[in-house]
């Protein structure tokens, strides 16, 4: 199976094109750019195709990073898979930015990885993800949204766990846990390759059931909460 992975979650915009079969990353792309994600990912996409020499209709499923992440870097990325999967009637999945995150960085098989993402102050975006022998991926701490504090408490439960995402070191900076490994820097923002390693493992949506998962209301939702609307 050929995976098209998509993520604009973050500061970067990444894609992926994953052969499942052989296990190889065919090709990759990461732009660090203060242009739009609506700018860049789609030309990122069709670079790493002309690269390749394949065409759209040789891809078996398009994955996207569903979040958490920037809201409208998410809008913009699964905006972009939904079209193409209308289009050209290819299988679609959403998959879960941490969950991503903790596949790139799940180099060496057995253990554990915790990847942590900036929220706002005293908060973060986190997820543990314990990977068997088998790189079979099983969730010990569900995607949410939690205090700094909090988070380390619970990484002393699990003994060894590798650290990544783009809050990543400056939780180690801050908190110093003694049983957490920071993962290299190269491994620590999406690049692509971990969406596409997960997406094997995502059941198929169709492209109208693709929706991001914030972790937290949207702002428009918390002014309607406050009473500013």
């Amino acid at each position: 199976m050929r995976i098209l992975g998509i993520d604009t979650s973050g500061t970067v915009a990444a894609a992926a094109i994953y052969d499942s079969e052989k296990d190889i990353i065919l090709a990759q792309q990461v732009v660090y750019t203060k242009r739009t994600h609506s700018q860049v990912i789609l030309p990122l996409a069709e670079r790493l195709l002309d690269d390749t020499g394949l065409s759209l209709s040789d891809i078996d499923k398009i994955a996207v990073a569903a979040g958490p992440g920037s809201y409208t870097g998410l809008r913009i990325g699964i905006a972009a898979v939904k079209a193409m999967s209308f289009a050209l009637d290819i299988p679609c999945c959403g998959v879960s930015t941490l969950k991503s995150l903790c596949f790139q960085a799940n180099t060496a098989g057995e253990g554990k990885v915790c990847a942590v993402m900036k929220a706002r102050k005293g908060l973060v975006y986190a997820g543990i993800y314990h990977f068997d022998s088998d790189r079979i991926c099983t969730a010990i701490m569900e995607d949410m949204l939690i205090p700094e504090e909090e988070l380390l408490k619970k990484l002393s439960e699990y003994g060894r766990v590798l650290l990544t995402g783009d809050g990543a070191a400056d939780f180690m900076e801050e908190y110093s846990p003694e049983t957490a490994v920071l993962v290299s820097a190269e491994a620590r923002l999406q690049n692509g390759a971990g969406l596409c390693r997960s997406a094997v493992f995502c059941d198929e949506e169709k492209p109208e059931e693709l929706e991001a998962r914030y972790l937290q209301l949207v702002k428009a939702e918390k002014d309607r909460l406050d009473g500013k609307n």
